[in-house]
């Protein structure tokens, strides 16, 4: 899973999780639906925080909009309290109702007590815009596929053109999920930091690989008289920013809802190592959370005793999320695999682009991309 090669110019010294996916973080695990159904090229993922009742064992959790162009739910509760009390889905833009009734319903069934004879619930839904690739306007996705996702979550799960990632680009290319882990060592302890994104953002030519400016290569490659995907050369190379990007960071390292706000605001870092510039029209979100505390819904003490990790020890953990973004973001582009969209269009994937460069090119640059990709030239 993940890039076969660590990162050129990796900001972090950390190494890799087992998986090298968000789930290395004990107790995360992810689940995908996908739908693929004619011009429909969509679905769900959901992040399932722990293995618990999410609402009865709350967990410390914090958001940062870097650009608020989104349609999200759940984002006001979180910034208010500090805790996230379900699962985490992700779907397109126009399916964050259906998404949001679905996980409503998966938490009403297991806690009859919300809306009752306590408080109601804080979904929590994100989202990116797929309508290039899927026919965002069909409203495919339904409540009953959270329930389907979280029914397949596990440990191991697809990355790339999946759930929630079916319809998305990114750079021009085939986006979608994408993951990364890394492992932090304070206290004499070992620590998972894991990142999942949701990838639709990016001009072709800003693309960065491990430091290579990969996107140029395969925008101006020689007899390139098209961008190496759906989108017209003048779409995937003028700069013009109308994606989006979600980031999630799960950790087990004692965190404060304050010091994950302080984690969140890092994911651009990441971001940005890959080519980002955070672009008028774009819609970057990310949401951190911590495993190690649990804050009980119900309680009969008046005090809480929390673990905390002090705020001068945090650099470590700052370096390891820009690198585990950085990779997560490149993860998503090399999973993926060429699609054609709602329209007939080809939008090819990182891995087919390079090798069609590459074939039309024989340069010292290309064959440096393939390497990094861990694929021989051709």
């Amino acid at each position: 899973m993940g890039l076969p090669k660590p990162l050129a110019q990796d900001v972090s010294d950390c190494g890799r999780g087992r998986l090298n996916l968000i789930t290395d973080v004990p107790g995360v695990t992810v689940g995908h639906f996908t739908l693929l159904d004619g011009s429909v090229r969509t679905g769900v993922t959901v992040i399932m925080p722990h293995d618990g009742n999410a609402f009865l064992s709350k967990l410390p959790a914090a958001a940062h909009v870097i650009n608020g162009f989104g349609k999200s739910v759940g984002l006001i509760q979180i910034d208010e309290l500090g805790t996230l009390e379900t699962p985490i889905a992700l779907t397109n833009t126009l399916s964050v109702p259906a998404a949001s009734w679905g996980l409503i319903g998966y938490m009403l069934e297991r806690n009859p007590d919300i809306g009752d004879t306590t408080g109601t619930v804080n979904p929590v839904v994100l989202e990116c815009n797929d309508g290039a690739v899927s026919d965002i306007r069909a409203l495919a996705v339904m409540p009953e596929h959270v329930g389907a996702a979280i029914g397949a979550a596990g440990a191991l799960f697809d990355e790339g053109g999946v759930g929630a990632g079916a319809g998305m680009i990114c750079y021009g290319l085939k986006g979608g999920i994408g993951s990364a882990s890394r492992v932090i060592h304070t206290g004499g302890e070992a620590f998972a930091i894991g990142c999942l994104v949701l990838s639709n953002f990016g001009s072709l030519p800003d693309l960065l690989v491990g430091g290579l400016a990969a996107g140029r290569i395969l925008a101006h490659r020689e007899g390139g008289g098209n961008a190496p995907s759906g989108v017209s050369l003048e779409d995937a190379t003028c700069g013009t920013e109308r994606g989006s990007v979600i980031v999630v960071i799960a950790t087990d390292i004692p965190l404060s809802d304050r010091q994950l706000k302080r984690v969140c605001k890092r994911a651009s870092v990441g971001l940005a190592r890959t080519g980002a510039f955070i672009g008028n029209g774009s819609g970057e979100i990310a949401l951190a959370f911590s495993t190690a505390n649990c804050v009980p819904h119900y309680s009969e003490g008046c005090f809480l005793n929390l673990r905390q990790l002090r705020d001068d020890l945090l650099d470590p953990i700052f370096r390891a999320v820009a690198s585990a973004v950085e990779e997560a973001v490149l993860s998503s582009l090399f999973h993926a695999r060429t699609i054609t969209d709602r329209k007939g269009r080809t939008v090819m994937c990182l891995a087919d682009a390079a090798r069609l460069a590459c074939s039309e090119t024989k340069g010292g640059e290309l064959s440096d991309l393939m390497e990094r990709l861990g694929m021989a030239s051709p």
